[in-house]
């Protein structure tokens, strides 16, 4: 099969993706390696560069998660060898430490070409190990969804056994979320529109289920209930106030999404009466990510994926995502890379 590559035109839209044959990708130089594509996985990030919410210039190969094999690695490359399986990072640059940048201009499947392509050649740092009890297609939802979750709960929430957690959702940040607070001991408040996603986040181990449609008060509920050290907050505008009822004095809402839009008044005497700390996160770094794939092996945690694709329908992929049907990550898978 020739070497292809996924991509977005100007025009956005599902409709408008487009494939097209490439060259196969270069020899590594010194720092760099090659990487056959195996498993990308779907991001509400990579469904706003479709659909134009987050603009691009020109053309733009898709995706920012990517999970493959390792084909050639250049002369200064001690880390990896051919054969290894790895998974990559959502900032290829951003290696340790506070971020020093602003935006997205270094992002695969945005600032820069992704990775819904069968090869790349890319620098060393931007790919990592996979676990080792992960196949590609589990590895794939690290980048984003994972290690989001890990930083929101482990980095920024500082969460501890016995404490509360408040979940929004049952997207990929969310599942991944629940799994981590319900192996570090946790309880667990989870809330979605949907009973029957509800039940399955019982399943991964939320304590207590509030339908929000039914109960649009969902903040004052939870405070009935004693409130949560951290929330995981992914709704963005329509959600932040009933989060600010909702979380404990002096805990800590980790913004995560903007689902429901970006601009929201908030209530700021509320926030300083509660001494709160909102704490945005934007994935990881590198270092983090090695610090949540150890955490993922400790604990064994493995993903839930909703569906997988194949690359080629890869407009099928978005439309399903776009529909809200799923329940934790979708993947999409290369042929030629598993030849």
């Amino acid at each position: 099969m020739d070497n292809q590559q996924w991509y977005i035109g100007s025009n956005k839209g599902i409709e408008h993706i487009l494939s097209r044959p490439v060259n196969a990708a270069a020899a590594p130089q010194a720092h760099e390696i090659s990487v056959a594509i195996h498993s990308n996985s779907l991001n509400y990030h990579d469904l706003g560069v479709v659909m134009g919410m987050m603009p691009v210039e020109g053309e733009r190969v898709l995706l920012s998660d990517a999970a493959g094999v390792v084909t050639a690695v250049g002369s200064e490359v001690s880390e990896f060898k051919v054969g290894d399986k790895v998974v990559s990072t959502f900032f290829p640059t951003w290696h340790r430490g506070k971020p020093e940048f602003i935006g997205f201009g270094g992002v695969p499947g945005d600032g820069t070409d992704g990775y819904a392509q069968h090869h790349v050649t890319v620098d060393q740092h931007a790919f990592t190990h996979i676990p080792a009890h992960f196949d590609l297609a589990q590895a794939a939802t690290i980048p984003t969804a994972g290690i989001t979750a890990w930083r929101a709960l482990v980095v920024e929430g500082q969460l501890q056994a016995g404490q509360t957690v408040l979940i929004q959702g049952t997207g990929g940040v969310s599942v991944y979320a629940c799994q981590l607070a319900h192996a570090m001991g946790a309880k667990i408040i989870a809330t979605s529109s949907s009973d029957d996603k509800l039940s399955e986040m019982q399943k991964l181990g939320a304590d207590v289920l509030i339908n929000y449609r039914k109960h649009p008060d969902w903040g004052q509920q939870v405070a009935e209930l004693g409130g949560a050290d951290v929330v995981v907050e992914v709704g963005g505008a329509q959600t932040m106030v009933q989060s600010l009822l909702a979380v404990k004095p002096a805990g800590v809402i980790a913004l995560i999404g903007v689902l429901s839009g970006m601009d929201s008044p908030l209530p700021i005497g509320l926030m300083l009466n509660k001494q709160i700390a909102i704490k945005s996160v934007l994935t990881g770094n590198r270092e983090q990510q090695l610090a949540f794939i150890a955490d993922l092996e400790r604990y064994r945690i493995q993903p839930i994926i909703s569906k997988t694709f194949a690359i080629a329908d890869l407009q099928a992929a978005f439309a399903y995502q776009a529909s809200q049907q799923h329940l934790g990550k979708i993947i999409v898978t290369h042929p030629i890379a598993q030849a």
